[in-house]
């Protein structure tokens, strides 16, 4: 038996979509600030990828860089929701395994688990889409 009536339809959907809207703006915080922080010190973040043995490291910080701003952004603003969504699931698990994979250390670990929860609020998002309050759904 669903706990969902008839005449709480219309406040499900409106509070479904609120929340959708609060997910978005918490998954899309960390990547904006990210990605910015990336794209305008791209000498010390080149640095950090060289040392990561990354190939092209300035190459490859702005690309990053650019993914996590634009990606933060579509998110943000519900645009191309369901695509930018998993493009940054699977740029999360990525950096994870990249980055994060020192796991006899306790911060190494964390930082990995927390890659491995924002990825799955991305799934969540890509199958659940961006809700009523974004450009996908103004676009139809």
């Amino acid at each position: 038996m669903s706990i969902n009536t008839s005449a709480a339809g219309t406040g499900t959907a409106s509070n479904s979509s609120t929340t959708i809207l609060l997910g978005r703006i918490l998954l899309a915080v960390i990547f904006l600030l990210s990605g910015f922080g990336k794209l305008t010190a791209i000498s010390g973040t080149a640095a950090y990828f060289g040392a990561l043995g990354l190939p092209v490291p300035t190459v490859t910080a702005v690309v990053v860089g650019l993914i996590e701003l634009l990606g933060g952004l579509a998110i943000l603003v519900g645009f191309q929701t369901r695509i930018a969504a998993w493009v940054l699931a699977i740029f999360t698990i990525a950096t994870g395994l990249v980055a994060h994979t020192g796991w006899a250390d306790q911060m190494q670990m964390i930082q990995f688990l927390k890659n491995l929860a924002i990825t799955g609020g991305f799934i969540l998002l890509a199958s659940s889409g961006a809700g009523a309050y974004s450009i996908d759904a103004k676009r139809g």
